[in-house]
């Protein structure tokens, strides 16, 4: 087993190795290698018109109905945009619009939550199926993980395992998906959400995040969107990608404008433990005797592990509204035709959850904290990319484009797809997270990296600058 210092996190000079080598090997996951397995003297079959090869007749065809939802997706965007670096450029890609800090040296997990896993492998009794819902010690200790910070106590039926915050959201979305339904979501979002929400056939209505007041949601916006088909309104705390954290008295306004409205409050709180700013983490369910509250969460951006894919769905609900209206038989029947997370990770779930030492987060953070400095402050060299305000939590920075400064780029998108041709570095549009002209890039990354594209985004600014501003 590897050793590290479980005060410092730094691996051992053998572990190092190993882990350099684990990472080259993540790291071509990621990107491309501009190299190809296929053979150079293959030549694509020709197919006639009805589908068949060589004049044969294929009675199948590939089903169109994720073609709209996969169209919004964040791995599609990346994708083309890696494919338009070039290895004429001679520069490193630098991979900054995803966001995984695991596959860098400086971020790594708690080694509470390896051996966690490694005990729970080597007992033995972790390689059997489990239930829909999950298995009982890792219910029990999701609900006592959460009800540290709540009035309202959680038990262990209010809580479903899932496999990492995605299912938590497909599920939600599915048990509540139905004629004419609309869901409100944030102007600026994972586009998971989107994805499900075009998928299930809800309408998606967005509301506005007011930059120049922290990033907190329009409440009187969202009362003008809300009829009586909508289904949930989705909130994002700490927010991804605006890295704002809401306060007590605004989350306690948005509970109850959800009551005079009738819906439920979704809350997705997977960056609950990176936190780096001034103001603290409130949960959603604080406010749960107001509005309902369903909590997505997960170990996947806290403990640094995506890959593991282990999440929650929690019910805040005192007064049992989930179910009187059904919303908790939805939910386990969803699960009951859905995957099952691992059931190794679900038994090392309790010691992940328990026995991680809060000077683990709070090194992660000092990291992370350090590079919003650096990335605030380079920001100021280039004029086309505004940040309302220096984040607080997450491992994001999101900025405003201004396209008025810039000669020959006409969108956010266009803004990406040259800066990946011209300097190999890969930012994400905001148009994928649901807001045209915006522009995120991660933080969460070694420092050198950081210091690397902003001296590549200050020349590709130098070079598309209007000339009358030159």
């Amino acid at each position: 087993m590897l050793v590290s210092s479980p005060l410092t996190n730094k691996p051992n000079e053998e572990d190092q190795k190993v882990r350099s080598g684990a990472m080259s090997q993540h790291m071509n996951l990621l990107l491309p290698s501009f190299e190809t397995d296929q053979d150079e003297d293959y030549v694509e079959p020709k197919t006639t018109e009805n589908g068949g090869i060589g004049g044969g007749v294929w009675r199948f065809n590939g089903n169109n109905a994720a073609k709209k939802a996969a169209s919004v997706s964040m791995k599609g965007t990346l994708a083309r945009l890696f494919d338009s670096c070039s290895k004429d450029v001679k520069k490193t890609i630098l991979p900054l619009g995803h966001g995984d800090p695991s596959v860098y040296p400086c971020f790594r997990t708690s080694i509470e939550a390896e051996d966690a896993v490694v005990q729970s492998l080597r007992s033995g009794i972790a390689n059997s199926y489990a239930p829909g819902v999950g298995i009982l010690p890792a219910r029990r200790a999701v609900a006592n993980y959460l009800n540290r910070n709540l009035p309202h106590k959680m038990k262990s039926d209010d809580i479903f395992i899932t496999v990492g915050c995605c299912q938590g959201i497909e599920t939600m979305i599915q048990a509540l998906a139905g004629p004419k339904a609309n869901i409100l979501l944030p102007t600026l979002i994972y586009p998971l959400y989107h994805s499900h929400a075009i998928h299930s056939l809800v309408e998606i209505r967005k509301y506005d995040l007011l930059p120049d007041l922290d990033w907190e949601i329009d409440i009187q916006g969202v009362e003008a969107m809300t009829d009586e088909n909508t289904i949930a309104m989705v909130i994002i705390n700490p927010h991804n990608p605006c890295g704002n954290v809401y306060t007590y008295e605004h989350l306690k306004k948005v509970a109850e404008t959800a009551r005079k409205l009738g819906m439920m409050v979704i809350s997705d709180e997977v960056y609950n433990q990176t936190i780096y700013g001034e103001n603290q983490f409130v949960p959603m369910g604080m406010f749960s005797s107001i509005a309902p509250v369903i909590t997505l969460g997960s170990i996947s951006k806290g403990w640094l592990v995506p890959g593991w894919r282990i999440g929650w769905i929690a019910m805040n609900d005192p007064g049992n509204v989930f179910k009187t209206t059904r919303v908790v038989e939805s939910i386990k029947e969803h699960l009951d035709i859905s995957p099952d997370p691992s059931t190794i990770l679900q038994f090392a779930l309790p010691n992940i959850l328990e026995k991680t030492t809060k000077e683990f987060f709070e090194k992660n953070n000092s990291i992370l904290s350090q590079n919003v400095d650096l990335a605030f402050d380079a920001l100021k060299d280039i004029p086309c990319l505004i940040c309302p305000k220096k984040p607080e939590s997450c491992t994001y920075l999101v900025t405003k484009l201004d396209l008025s400064l810039l000669e020959d780029i006409t969108s956010d998108f266009d803004f990406c797809m040259k800066l990946a041709r011209e300097e190999n570095l890969v930012l994400l549009p905001g148009e994928v997270l649901g807001m045209k002209n915006w522009v995120r890039l991660s933080i969460g990354v070694e420092r050198s990296m950081l210091e690397d594209a902003f001296v590549r985004l200050k020349g590709f600014f130098a070079r598309h600058i209007k000339t009358q501003l030159t």
